[in-house]
């Protein structure tokens, strides 16, 4: 029931109160019309300690911790999951699948003893993890090197399902190889180089199986390229099959044939400029050798020294043209300068000369011009005219003898 008050506009009447049907149920107790705060409950007091661990704990709390939470929180557990585990593989690589190896597999013929009676053997883990027991065991035995140095337990004492502080993932590949061929002779061979050099052998490995993926690289990086240009020259040096190889392949290409006949032509250019420079001599036209003179001594070292200082990339070839033809020059004018050294200069060429003439006729057959009716005119004309020097070199000769007795 509903009941109107109508205000009064005079002054305030009192009203009867209103009935209020009693409910049902139990009656509450009255509550005060207005609401009082009650006086606070007393509480512990805190010790000092007590406040200075709080403060520290406030202090010291990792905002990265919340955001974490929170995070993890707004996110699927699934892919939550998945960055927790690749945090963990980031952290320690490898590791982290070795040690599942290390605490789980007993390769046949160890004694199933103690904590190892639960292990299993490296062909049933592989069966259970859908790989092969040869990879299985590349994680056995790069744990089993490393706990010889010391960096992680051995297998005896560790626990399947044990979780234990793992070394940092840098550190995995030098003990760990991912390759069949490491264990062949071939192999062995390229891991060994590769430690010469301070590289893991992972690398070298790896590249040794993919020829095609390091003729690409050479094709493409002049960098690559360099590097095995030098290599090659490094191995040719105790691999004469390589060296006949590699010179028949030059040999049967024109652009490479020309360019190592320039670089030869170069190469013994400065070899003539660098033997008088370290040996102090000349070799003259005729092939005499004799003491070098002070100032071509002077000129020969002064364009070596050029030639030295020149980088591998750049070209030596004009610089040897022009320090070749400078003493070549001086070596000339030398013996030009000496009358005794150009008495004997030309002495020597004339013997030369005579010594190969002498060679050429002497190699003549004339028993084959005969038989095989080769004969032609012009042959006759050409012996007739020799003949002919020869004797007038013969009668300058004799007046030159007799002149000088």
């Amino acid at each position: 029931m509903t009941i109107a008050f109508t205000p009064s506009e005079s002054a305030p009447v009192e009203t009867e109160p209103v009935v209020v049907p009693e409910p049902a149920g139990p009656v509450m107790a009255e509550e005060p019309e207005f609401w009082e705060p009650s006086a606070p409950e007393p509480q512990e007091a805190l010790e000092p300690q007590d406040t200075e661990d709080a403060v520290d704990a406030q202090d010291t709390e990792d905002p990265h911790d919340a955001v974490d939470a929170q995070d993890s929180q707004d996110h699927d557990p699934v892919v939550v999951r998945d960055a927790q585990d690749f945090g963990v593989y980031a952290r320690t690589g490898g590791w982290t699948f070795a040690l599942k190896v290390a605490r789980s597999v007993r390769p046949g013929g160890q004694p199933a003893e103690g904590t190892a009676a639960a292990k299993v053997s490296a062909k049933a883990f592989a069966a259970l993890a859908g790989c092969s027991p040869e990879r299985v065991m590349r994680y056995y035995k790069a744990w089993d090197m490393a706990a010889d140095d010391g960096l992680v337990p051995q297998f005896e004492v560790l626990v399947p399902g044990e979780d234990i502080e793992l070394p940092d993932a840098d550190v995995w590949l030098s003990y760990y190889t991912s390759r069949n061929s490491a264990s062949s002779v071939r192999g062995q061979a390229i891991t060994a180089a590769a430690e010469a050099e301070g590289i893991r052998p992972t690398k070298a490995l790896e590249v040794a199986e993919n020829p095609t993926a390091l003729r690409a690289a050479i094709l493409a990086d002049p960098g690559t390229a360099e590097a095995a240009r030098g290599a090659l020259l490094d191995r040719m040096k105790e691999d004469p099959a390589l060296q006949t190889e590699m010179a028949r392949a030059f040999a049967r290409t024109d652009d490479l044939k020309k360019a190592v006949a320039n670089e030869a032509k170069a190469a013994d250019r400065i070899g003539y400029v660098r033997q008088i420079v370290e040996n102090g001599q000349i070799k003259t036209p005729a092939g005499q050798t004799v003491e070098a003179p002070a100032e071509l001594r002077a000129e020969a070292e002064r364009h070596l020294s050029l030639l030295d200082e020149l980088d591998d990339s750049e070209e030596a070839g004009e610089w040897a043209g022009e320090a070749y033809d400078t003493v070549k020059g001086l070596v000339a004018k030398a013996v030009e300068e000496d009358p005794a050294l150009r008495v004997q200069e030309r002495r020597t060429k004339f013997y030369n000369s005579l010594q190969k003439a002498t060679k050429v006729f002497e190699e003549l057959t004339l028993d084959e011009v005969m038989e095989e009716d080769i004969y032609e005119a012009d042959m006759l004309q050409r012996l007739e005219a020799l003949q002919e020097a020869i004797g007038t070199c013969i009668s300058a000769l004799r007046k030159a003898t007799a002149a000088s007795s």
